[in-house]
């Protein structure tokens, strides 16, 4: 079993931002918890006003390694523009107003395939600075 590893946070103005940390997850081997950093994680969502019903990804990232974006060009057939690239691509995510609703959902994708979905409650009270996503 794999298990996100998210840190959402509540800002001045009521604004949120997620930073993505990584994949902890079983090893059967040795029977413990081990973690990972963001190399594992092929692409994450935000869904930043979700309503337990259904997902809906309004913010997508890319972190892992090799290359992505060079894989992403070939997938697409297209130039990618650096300045978006470096928009889309990290483990801090953009500042978005938070929900109404009081909750928002994260789905990682690892490289393997494996699809988590973590669902985190948030306040509406500042607590954080924002993130750079050079601060990663």
């Amino acid at each position: 079993m794999r298990v996100a590893c998210l840190e959402p946070r509540t800002m001045a103005g009521n604004m949120q931002q997620v930073v993505s940390c990584g994949l902890d997850g079983d090893d059967p081997n040795v029977g413990e918890i081990r973690g990972s950093s963001t190399d594992d994680i092929a692409c994450w969502f935000i869904d930043s006003d979700y309503n337990d019903g259904s997902f809906f990804g309004c913010n997508a990232y890319s972190t892992g390694a090799n290359e992505p974006d060079k894989k992403l060009q070939r997938a697409v057939e297209a130039e990618i523009d650096e300045n978006v690239w470096a928009i889309l691509y990290g483990a801090v995510g953009r500042p978005f107003d938070a929900p109404t609703t009081g909750r928002i959902a994260v789905k990682v994708i690892s490289h393997h395939g494996d699809e988590l979905l973590k669902v985190c409650e948030v306040s509406s009270e500042p607590l954080h600075a924002p993130v750079s996503a050079e601060a990663t």
